[in-house]
């Protein structure tokens, strides 16, 4: 069934705070800067230490209070990524981990993005009002796999690995039911053939859950330039406004993540200029921002 409204799902909850508590406010006053089209589904992150956390080492020091306070104003669902592959039991005890999930479900529609199966059937039982997201940090590139992922009741939402976003023809043989589970990946920059991403995201859950391991070494062509926009743009897998308005919601698909929790501040305005906001009304979003001087943009 073809879609209408593209929903983003945009980084850095407890990272980015600052940023967005300016973002939100020009999005809700100056809605016709922005696309009609779209919307903004959640906001996810992870505060810095968590145990739970996985998928990029969290920086985020945002009091909870502040950070649920400022997505309760905006009626925004707000995400945890606890998508830490290598939980042991004992580790479902961590009281911060388990009080973040408590004041999460306080609001239905605040949601949590998992990989592991016993944070998974713990979070069912004690959390059971969270939505749950299966985490791109499974690195599903099988379609077959994904297929079965997509048709878990456990899961709310599924975020392939960005190398399924162009298997259009097989995305097409997806049910409806199967396509509103569907959530794209929309900016990586990772090398496209990468055979070492499970492997970088187990070393992310290693460092959260306190263990001594040497950094990952990635081993890109580009892994030296860090992080860019226009390299991204340049990737077979990148999904752009026009082929999420052309393509994607025509063939019935409608959420689209947004990474970037482990870059600044600045690099994120710009995605959020991209992805959301008119060109022609981008220079007075980057003012408001820019002007702000309780903003630390880098």
């Amino acid at each position: 069934m073809e879609q209408t409204t593209a929903y983003y799902h945009l980084p850095g909850l407890f990272e980015f705070h600052e940023l967005y508590a300016i973002f939100l406010r020009l999005y809700r006053e100056h809605r016709d800067w922005f696309y009609s089209w779209c919307e903004i589904g959640s906001i996810y992150g992870a505060p810095k230490d968590a145990l739970w956390g996985g998928g990029r080492v969290g920086f985020g020091d945002q009091e909870v209070s502040e950070v649920l306070a400022l997505m309760d104003t905006y009626q925004i669902p707000a995400r945890l990524t606890f998508s830490n592959s290598l939980l042991r039991p004992e580790h479902l005890l961590d009281k911060r981990c388990n009080e973040l999930c408590r004041l999460f479900a306080q609001n239905d529609k605040n949601g949590i993005i998992l990989h592991s199966d016993l944070l998974l059937a713990y979070v069912q039982k004690n959390y059971p009002t969270l939505h749950r997201i299966s985490s791109t940090t499974k690195v599903i590139t099988d379609f077959e796999v994904f297929r079965k992922e997509l048709d878990r009741e456990e899961y709310e939402a599924v975020v392939p690995d960005f190398r399924l976003n162009r298997a259009l023809d097989k995305l097409g043989t997806l049910t409806d039911k199967q396509k509103d589970k569907v959530e794209f990946l929309v900016n990586e920059c990772c090398y496209i053939g990468c055979k070492d991403r499970k492997a970088c995201y187990e070393n992310v859950s290693r460092k959260s859950l306190g263990e001594d391991c040497e950094d990952h070494v990635c081993a890109s062509p580009y892994a030296s330039e860090g992080y860019r926009f226009s390299r991204a743009m340049k990737s077979p897998a990148f999904i752009s406004v026009e082929d999420i308005q052309k393509t994607y919601l025509n063939m019935g698909f409608s959420q689209f993540k947004i990474e970037g929790r482990s870059l600044g501040s600045a690099m994120v305005l710009e995605f959020l200029l991209y992805y959301m906001t008119k060109p022609e009304f981008q220079i007075n979003v980057r003012e408001e921002i820019y002007l702000d001087s309780t903003l630390d943009l880098f």
